[in-house]
């Protein structure tokens, strides 16, 4: 069985750039989506939109097709691109992305920016998306550490986004695992995965009695570290396979 939740909040800013989507196909097929505008570069909340609707619209005519996660991220690329031009928007309309695709047996995500994927399995990290930014390249080259992440000067410094001529695709996909029971995922944007440490991930996860307990513990603490501070938009969607 899976099961889900979400949530979406503007934080301590007037506009929510962040958008969560999602798609569902009968009980075995869905598809999780999750992006963030980039406010700096103005109208984030109709980039993030447009690129989660149209995955979603995407995913609906090509759920069956063996790349339709490919499909999804390079679609709603072409169309944030179209809008620009119509709209002579070049320099606006820019996001991030993260989806999670849950196929029958076969689970796989892609990413694309600075928004994450947490694996979990039995109530411990697997693993997590690497970051398309600045502070993340430093961690790879052995500059800093990865607690640094977080707080880093540079943390909002994209290197890939959805929203910029792409000369070779610029998102990552996982490779496709099987569906397993004791499986859990954590989609979140940085506004979220900012305030809140991955063992404190973990140790919501393994105390909660289900989705939604497991998002509420998580936000609990988000929004204690994040108040004051002028915190971003933060937005989640949690799955768990039982």
């Amino acid at each position: 069985m899976i099961t889900f939740a979400r949530l979406s909040e503007p934080g301590e800013r007037e506009i929510n750039e962040d958008f969560v989507g999602f798609v569902n196909i009968g009980p075995e097929i869905k598809l999780f989506l999750l992006a963030d505008g980039l406010g700096g570069h103005g109208r984030g909340e109709d980039a993030s939109c447009l690129v989660v609707e149209e995955s979603g619209r995407t995913f609906c005519e090509t759920y069956q097709e063996k790349e339709s996660l490919r499909y999804c991220f390079e679609n709603s690329q072409n169309a944030l691109m179209e809008k620009q031009r119509v709209e002579n928007a070049k320099s606006d309309l820019k996001s991030t992305l993260v989806s999670l695709m849950i196929r029958n047996d076969v689970i796989e995500w892609g990413h694309v920016g600075d928004s994450r994927l947490y694996y979990f399995k039995d109530g411990s990290i697997v693993g997590r998306t690497m970051d398309h930014s600045v502070p993340q390249m430093l961690v790879n080259a052995g500059d800093i550490k990865e607690s640094e992440i977080r707080h880093h000067p540079d943390r909002n410094r994209l290197i890939r986004v959805m929203g910029i001529e792409w000369d070779s695709p610029k998102y990552q996909l996982s490779p496709r695992i099987p569906k397993e029971t004791g499986q859990a995922f954590l989609m979140c944007s940085d506004g979220f995965w900012e305030f809140i440490e991955d063992q404190q991930m973990e140790q919501c996860l393994k105390k909660a009695s289900d989705v939604y307990d497991w998002l509420e513990r998580m936000e609990k603490i988000v929004v204690k570290n994040g108040k004051g501070t002028n915190m971003d938009n933060y937005s989640a969607i949690v799955v768990m396979i039982q």
